[in-house]
């Protein structure tokens, strides 16, 4: 198996992380990867918080339905949309640095639970942009085991809706 799909097999939403900090080159290649996603027309339409000071963390992590965990990783990121765009420019964006985070040996975890005006007012974000979400960035303290997938044939159909397609790896 090539070492894209090993990243996309092993990453897990990890909830507990250790103290130790992020090395600015890691850092910085998990912006890399975030900056170089594709976007619809190319319009770039996203900015990334890069949260690390420690009072700012707590502040998000309150934010994020009292998730105080999130403020346990060194990093927290928050993808923030321009006005008027949706999310899933961002999505990708995210998804980018989240698998650069993993392949770097990082935990990650998508935060969805928000309350997003606590966010913006925790991290400055104009009323008019949008949020799409959070994850913590932070070397685990554990390493979750897989969680148990749906059959294909739940998800995959061949040539048109209701005809489902089966396969094993």
């Amino acid at each position: 198996m090539n070492e894209a799909l090993e990243t996309m097999w092993k990453r897990r939403s990890v909830r507990k992380y250790k103290a130790d900090p992020i090395p600015e080159e890691h850092l910085h290649l998990i912006l890399e990867a975030a900056r170089r996603a594709p976007t619809g027309a190319n319009r770039q339409n996203w900015r990334l918080i890069v949260v690390r000071d420690p009072d700012v963390r707590r502040r998000t992590a309150e934010a994020c339905s009292g998730q105080m965990w999130v403020a346990d990783a060194s990093v927290v990121l928050c993808l923030v949309t321009l006005p008027g765009e949706g999310k899933v420019n961002g999505t990708i964006v995210l998804d980018h640095a989240i698998l650069a985070a993993t392949s770097l040996g990082y935990g990650t975890c998508w935060i969805g639970s928000y309350d997003a005006d606590k966010v913006k007012a925790a991290l400055g974000i104009p009323d008019d942009h949008g949020i799409v979400c959070l994850t913590p960035v932070g070397l685990p303290a554990e390493q979750p085991d897989p969680r148990p997938r749906k059959p294909p044939a739940e998800f995959f159909m061949a040539d048109r809706f209701g005809a489902a397609l089966d396969y094993s790896v």
